[in-house]
């Protein structure tokens, strides 16, 4: 079964970096990652060499298809997450994926894992939440029966946008900035567990369903900030700023940046208050809960990963 070829639409980014790296452990040989992503596909090049990573624009019908011929499973992967353009969001989450089950259909069918979203359940109303609702649906709507892992916000090696950008932030600044008083509960995922739950479903074959990949531990976002600062050993003090002031920095940010890390939608994001659902994926998938005090030591200690950083 490792020898079967699995193909990971979108897999130079976050998880599919992590996703890599674990399959590999756990001796799968035939990987192929279509990404657009030039500078993410060169890093995964050189950290995992022995795999195909090729350039693809898999909004656009191309020459990509001839992979999924034998393919025995998918991951679909691929995800606009930040910006400011709407048309982004709508051609890499949904016009991609309307590609992608194109080619499933086109060749044989192989097993189908869909990477979804918290956020289509969250009271938020921006660009990445309103498109990743459509993409859902429009996997839903194929009739190809397959799990959709909806998770929550994700941390760990390759993190380039998330608790990676906030811990290089941190080194790089005099003061580190909180809006308001940062009480804005979290529920981070550990990158790691999810893949390792990804690998579950493709070698246990997980039928189709939806399941709400929630971290396992609430969290206050001023917090998680002090345990990245205590983990890194940064000396950078942590300061306060009200949360009007905040957004106006972010918004002038954003009229002299095309791509910010950091977003007005996502601020509004996190103090929504969202709380999701806690179902126990550790059970279903028979897949560890790693504490989040330990996955955040591995993800910035790690020898092999920690270093490594993807383009943002």
């Amino acid at each position: 079964m490792k020898k079967s070829k699995i193909i990971l639409p979108g897999g130079a980014g976050l998880v599919g970096q992590n996703l890599v790296a674990r399959l590999r452990e756990r001796g799968w040989t035939d990987i192929v990652v279509l990404d657009k992503h030039r500078a993410n596909l060169d890093v995964l090049r050189k950290v995992q060499p022995d795999i195909v990573a090729e350039y693809a624009d898999l909004a656009e019908p191309g020459d990509w298809h001839r992979h999924f011929e034998g393919a025995s499973v998918v991951v679909m992967l691929q995800a606009q997450i930040g910006g400011t353009d709407y048309a982004e969001f709508t051609r890499n989450n949904v016009d991609a994926s309307r590609h992608i089950l194109q080619a499933i259909r086109d060749h044989g069918n192989p097993y189908l894992v869909h990477i979804s979203s918290s956020v289509v359940e969250s009271v938020a109303d921006d660009f990445y939440t309103r498109s990743k609702r459509e993409q859902e649906q429009l996997v839903l709507d194929s009739g190809i029966p397959c799990p959709i892992l909806r998770p929550t916000l994700m941390f760990g090696w390759f993190d380039r946008k998330h608790l990676g950008w906030l811990s290089r932030f941190m080194q790089k600044v005099p003061v580190f900035p909180i809006p308001g008083n940062g009480r804005y509960m979290r529920q981070p995922l550990y990158v790691g567990d999810f893949c390792n739950i990804i690998i579950s479903c493709i070698e246990r074959r997980v039928e189709g369903g939806i399941y709400d990949i929630s971290g396992h531990e609430k969290i206050d976002y001023v917090d998680i900030i002090h345990e990245i600062k205590r983990v890194t050993d940064s000396r950078t003090p942590i300061v306060h700023i009200p949360y009007r002031l905040f957004h106006l920095l972010l918004w002038i940010w954003a009229r002299f940046d095309r791509n910010p890390p950091f977003t007005t939608q996502q601020l509004e994001a996190l103090v929504a208050r969202d709380e999701f659902r806690v179902i126990d994926w550790p059970a279903i998938f028979g897949v560890e809960c790693t504490p989040f005090h330990k996955a955040i030591e591995e993800t910035f200690t790690d020898p092999r990963y920690s270093k490594v950083v993807l383009e943002f």
